[in-house]
């Protein structure tokens, strides 16, 4: 077994597709609208689906918002360094949660970043342990 995707929902899908895209640096893998349903699914990542995780954002027409209330908690990427990650995404107009530093109680890199429908993503420096 493995974890195939994980699906957050989104009120524009084309400002959410640039985030993940241009500022995160995934890429479209697929997406696909559905007309009986009213929704479009888009998948990105950073691999092959086949071989990584990848995220689903899913579109629900005509939804403008979520809200993704208080038992969400984020979703960790790890990027070679996260100071410059966090210079990067400030650079192209992300929105950063929590610049990079140690984490509490620990030393690992991390920083925190929002998407463009307030989900926290969290970087966390390659080689050092997912808190």
């Amino acid at each position: 077994m493995r974890i195939l995707h994980t699906m957050l929902r989104t009120g524009n899908l084309p400002r959410a597709i640039d985030f993940y895209t241009q500022v995160l640096g995934m890429r479209l893998l697929r997406q696909k609208d559905y007309p009986d349903g009213e929704f479009t699914l888009a998948f990105l990542g950073y691999g092959n689906e086949s071989e990584q995780t990848v995220i689903e954002l899913t579109y629900n027409w005509g939804v403008e918002q979520y809200d993704p209330g208080t038992g969400y908690g984020h979703i960790a990427i790890e990027v070679d360094d996260v100071y410059r990650a966090v210079e990067r995404i400030k650079a192209q107009g992300g929105k950063i949660l929590r610049d990079a530093g140690p984490m509490n109680a620990g030393a690992t890199i991390i920083a925190f970043v929002e998407d463009p429908d307030g989900y926290p993503i969290e970087l966390i420096g390659a080689g050092q342990d997912a808190a």
